[in-house]
């Protein structure tokens, strides 16, 4: 994509009228519209235009045609497609000085309610602490605007949050110049102030009221040249660290609503199955506690004054259940089926001419579940509703909560929370319209959480898929490949933020469009690998799935990066030259050797160790990744406590160049997650399908990457600036790391791993909880498992 060159700081941004919107000079790259709203105290909005988006080429023996990703990628699709409400977006000073901010997206442990303060603080001059970010209601009004996912929010909202900054500045300017009776252009700020060549100070907050509009007006500002930044690019720590660490943030569980009592449900032993009868819900109403239970749409709900008293009541309902959507499915049918429907490949090998690399990946099911279990507050009543919760798509939330209460949109209010984790699970409202309905049915509030069990066992996954692939090469060069990526549909039933596509993706002919959509507008191949092409089929929609954590690409990348690896092979080179002559950017080669560099690639191990290497693009961004992975049989055989141990990575470096990094410890912080991540999928997370249920039922059982299993030794390395805007970054790092580590691994045991993660196919590594009653007993060992 171009980027933008923002103007010095120098440049004053003219008081309003001094330059109108469309006069004479225009609106150039450097300069940007914004609005001075009509209210009590300063109150700004942006609009940032559209910008050509210019592919950039490179030159290599066989070059690879550019895929759709690399003309407009789904971060372009949705940054365009908030451009239009940009302007709705608005700051507000206060009198104490303050600014707030209402992000119109959702905070889930990211980080971004901390750049977006930054992004103020920079264009304002004004300290950090003086910044107040919330969350923004749900606002239909902002159509295609209030969408989390894509590692879209920096992007997208870099240029129209700094624009009301900088008109706000200006505006300050102006009413500082007149109370001063000195020209705007002589005035300085600093601080949260405005500072006179002869010594004045006037706090922002003297002057909010002043600076304030009767009427809308249009400005145009011009934006600090990125030399001239004192916040954006600098190491913060994040503003909700100290009321995460001491308990004090507010999650939606956290909050008090009048009313609202404790909810769960009783939920059914194999996937979506659905209530026939229950025998004792007049005995089970009668517990201790409980004011209500009744039988909803995914199951038995049940309402008492503490979730304990919940919990004991759905372990002792007696649930008739009726069929589910995945009845008597397991691993290998859904394998069989995923085979079945693979697009052919269509470029054989020619004897004598070529050769080629045939390879088939399985992926399987992976957990969506966050720290932070599923749930939020519902108070539904005759003509009204209002909803709580941690929602990345909250305009589709409210749309079809409306829908299905049969309420005018307006009527429905959807306040957005922090969220604990998200992983892409929160683009979905399951929470959301699962209290709104138990709500509506009892008559009352409630406060919904699904019980960890849930979410594992009824919750969204990352859906089971295959890879086929074949490279053909000739003479040292790589000819062709062709990439078939089979997967379990997954579910875009939260469009790209509002109702309509929201619908649309759901539709029986246009979810599969839909799907190929987002695959096409998110594969990039780093390498020039020939002639390529890589496509998607989908096949089974019994499942609840979902967009978990980068879609498909940690998937696709491991499978292209492990072929890479075996081509190496095969032509007798070393596997990180390969990859630096194939590569057709100079910013991906940069962060490819400089994890070389550090991690010293190539050097000397022992038998049973190994390194693995490989670079991931995306939206607009690059990392690389070098890992050393641990084979040996004392390593995989150690023991730790109710743990699966394995392969252990014990060495990460990564380079990371997102063009221009907000808040590279933030930044850091996502790589060192999505790395986690990484190993993970590659080693030893995966949900295991039996009779038509997940088998795994908690942390206890769903081997994330622990404290065992981390790399002793990490290396963060964020690039230098390569731009003046960031690229995404949320999703990054999750590619690389399981492409690196499966590679290690191949090295490190002498086969090229096939099938994911890698202790799948061990024998069940623990004993599955019981699916009825389906919340387990809690332990009672709790000191015993505490390591």
């Amino acid at each position: 994509m171009a980027r933008r060159h923002p103007a010095s700081a120098n440049e004053q941004s003219p008081p309003p009228g001094a330059e109108p919107a469309g006069g004479a000079s225009g609106i150039g790259r450097r300069r940007f519209l914004g609005y001075v709203l009509a209210a009590p105290t300063l109150t700004v909005a942006a609009q940032a235009g559209a910008e050509a988006i210019a592919p950039t080429t490179a030159e290599a023996v066989v070059p690879s045609p550019p895929g759709p990703a690399e003309l407009l990628d789904l971060n372009d699709l949705l940054t365009l497609a908030a451009l239009p409400t940009g302007h709705l977006i608005t700051l507000r000073l206060e009198a104490d000085g303050t600014v707030h901010f209402a992000l119109p997206r959702a905070e889930v442990g990211q980080g971004v309610t901390t750049s977006s303060a930054m992004l103020i603080a920079e264009e304002l001059d004004l300290p950090l602490e003086k910044v107040r970010v919330t969350l923004a209601d749900a606002r239909p009004e902002l159509l295609f605007n209030q969408l989390t996912g894509g590692s879209n929010t920096t992007v997208s909202t870099y240029t129209p949050i700094r624009v009301a900054a900088a008109v706000a500045r200006g505006r300050l300017l102006h009413a500082a110049s007149l109370v001063l009776g000195e020209a705007a252009s002589t005035l300085t700020t600093k601080a949260g102030a405005v500072l006179s060549p002869a010594g004045a100070v006037l706090g922002y907050g003297e002057l909010a009221a002043r600076a304030a509009a009767v009427a809308d007006s249009a400005v145009t500002v011009t934006l600090k040249d990125r030399a001239d930044f004192r916040v954006i690019g600098t190491a913060r720590g994040r503003l909700d660290a100290l009321d995460a660490v001491t308990g004090r943030k507010k999650f939606a569980m956290d909050l008090r609503v009048d009313g609202a009592l404790p909810t769960m449900v009783c939920r059914p032993p194999t996937i979506n199955g659905t209530v026939r009868s229950v025998a004792n819900l007049d005995a089970v109403r009668a517990m201790p506690g409980v004011t209500d239970a009744v039988t909803v749409s995914t199951g038995v709900a049940v309402r008492a004054r503490t979730f304990g008293q919940c919990v004991d009541a759905i372990r002792a309902l007696d649930v008739d259940w009726g069929p589910g959507t995945a009845e008597g499915a397991t691993d290998a049918t859904v394998l069989a089926e995923l085979r079945r429907a693979e697009l052919p490949l269509v470029v054989p090998p020619l004897p004598l001419l070529t050769k080629a690399v045939d390879a088939r990946f399985t992926f399987r099911f992976a957990s969506n579940a966050a720290l932070e279990t599923n749930c939020a507050i519902a108070d539904v009543r005759p003509d009204s509703a209002e909803i709580w919760g941690s929602l990345k798509a909250p305009i589709v939330a409210q749309e079809q909560i409306a829908l299905r209460l049969g309420l005018p949109v307006s009527a429905v209010k959807v306040h957005v929370t922090e969220g604990g984790g998200s992983f892409g699970r929160k683009l979905f409202h399951d929470a959301a319209h699962e209290a709104a309905e138990i709500s509506k049915k009892l008559g009352k509030p409630v406060k919904l959480m699904w019980h960890r069990t849930d979410d594992f066992r009824q919750g969204r996954t990352h859906p089971m898929s295959t890879s086929r692939v074949r490279a053909t090469y000739s003479l040292g060069e790589v000819l062709t490949y062709e990439q078939r990526h089979t997967s379990v549909a997954t579910d875009f039933g939260h469009g790209i933020g509002e109702v309509l596509t929201a619908e649309a993706a759901r539709l029986p002919v246009a979810d599969l469009t839909f799907s190929e959509t987002m695959f096409q507008l998110t594969q990039i191949s780093p390498y020039h690998l020939g002639v390529t092409t890589q496509l998607l089929a989908e096949t089974d929609k019994g499942y609840n799935t979902g967009s978990m954590r980068n879609i498909y690409s940690p998937n696709v990348r491991t499978a292209q990066e492990l072929v890479v690896d075996e081509l190496a092979r095969r032509l007798g080179e070393d596997a990180c030259a390969l990859r630096r002559r194939l590569m057709k950017e100079a910013r991906a080669r940069a962060v490819l050797d400089e994890v070389a560099r550090r991690g010293r690639w190539g050097r000397p191990m022992e038998p049973g160790t190994a390194q693995g290497i490989a670079v991931h693009p995306e939206y607009h961004s690059y990392v690389a990744v070098l890992a050393e992975i641990d084979c040996r049989p004392a390593t995989t055989g150690r023991t730790v406590p109710n743990a699966y141990t394995g392969p252990r990575v014990t060495k990460v470096v990564c380079a990371v160049d997102v063009g221009l990094a907000v808040n590279p410890k933030g930044l850091e912080a996502q790589m060192m997650g999505g790395i986690s991540d990484g190993i993970a999928l590659a080693l030893t997370s995966g949900l295991h399908l039996r009779d038509g249920a997940f088998l795994e039922s908690s942390w206890d059982d769903y081997f994330y990457t622990r404290q065992w299993n981390t790399p002793p030794e990490l290396e963060i390395v964020v690039m230098p600036p390569t731009g003046d805007e960031p690229g995404g970054a949320g999703e990054l790092a999750v590619a690389a790391a399981m492409a690196a580590v499966a590679g290690a691994y191949g090295r490190a045991t002498g086969t090229m791993p096939t099938d994911f993660p890698v202790n799948h196919t061990a024998p069940l590594p623990f004993t599955p909880a019981p699916a009825v009653p389906p919340i387990p007993a809690s332990p009672t060992d709790g000191r015993d498992r505490v390591l």
